[in-house]
């Protein structure tokens, strides 16, 4: 059975981070281990959230790790929310990454701005950090603070997009997907780029009438999920893309449906058949 590990925040309510990543990555057949960064009453799209640094306990969760000599098929990495959680992140993928897949999504920004906390400081850091991972799945917003360019906000053009996809390569990762990306109305999906291979990949899904917390997360989890299963790099893609709108569709179908978070639950038998197909 394949074995990863996620280092990234647990939100106790709002289905995001750890709380999407877990159930998702393990119903797609792949045991997951977690760091929790941090705990959190609520994610923060609520006010007034509880929240708990567990920066000091990563160390000693690692140290024991080595002495009982575990070994992962491969690290993702979301939400970051320190200089020294970056520091760490990195030093789990020299003790426990090397030779596997990496996935950092540089959790961040969105809608032109970095997140309350965050600098551009902090997002070269973490430019740094994406420079030791095989892959990358920034939103536009991330991808513009990674490169120090200006936001890409809309009436961007496909070369646009593929320009941007190679610069982010140029970090030193080996491939980059751009999330949330609507090339034609009616449309949204994810464009990627392999550097290996030099080959743009792209899928689309129709665009749904609403916007959730914790979608990208679903996303980054599912299509990390593919990935150790062993589906191809478009599959992967596809699988990621499609979930992500099953999960909005139905949670749209609900009347009484929720604001802070999508109904994944509900899409994960369709997910499952999903990673069945060939």
């Amino acid at each position: 059975m394949k074995h990863i590990v996620t280092m990234q925040d647990v939100s106790c309510v709002g289905k995001c981070s750890l709380t999407v990543a877990l159930p998702i990555i393990s119903v797609m057949g792949v045991e997951c281990s977690v760091i929790p960064t941090s705990v959190l009453s609520t994610h923060t799209m609520f006010k007034n959230f509880t929240f708990h640094d567990l920066t000091s306990e990563i160390e000693p969760i690692m140290k024991h790790w080595e002495k009982e000599g575990f070994h992962f098929d491969g690290i993702y990495t979301g939400y970051l929310g320190s200089f020294e959680q970056l520091s760490i992140a990195q030093d789990l993928f020299e003790r426990f990454g090397k030779g596997k897949p990496i996935l950092i999504d540089p959790v961040m920004a969105d809608n032109g701005h970095l997140y309350p906390g965050f600098t551009q400081e902090f997002a070269q850091s973490m430019a740094r950090l994406c420079g030791h991972a095989d892959m990358i799945c920034p939103n536009l917003t991330e991808a513009s603070f990674l490169l120090q360019e200006p936001y890409l906000e809309k009436d961007y053009t496909e070369q646009q997009i593929q320009d941007t996809l190679k610069k982010l390569c140029g970090l030193g990762c080996r491939a980059a997907i751009l999330t949330g990306i609507s090339l034609e109305p009616g449309k949204l999906g994810a464009y990627a780029y392999d550097s290996r291979e030099d080959a743009f990949y792209q899928h689309y899904e129709d665009t749904l009438p609403a916007k959730f917390h914790g979608t990208g997360d679903i996303w980054a989890s599912t299509f990390f999920g593919a990935t150790i299963m062993g589906k191809s790099f478009t599959k992967a893609l596809e699988i990621a893309c499609r979930f992500t709108t099953e999960s909005i569709r139905l949670t749209l179908e609900e009347p009484d449906h929720n604001i802070y978070g999508v109904n994944f639950e509900q899409a994960l038998p369709d997910l499952i058949r999903m990673m069945q197909e060939d």
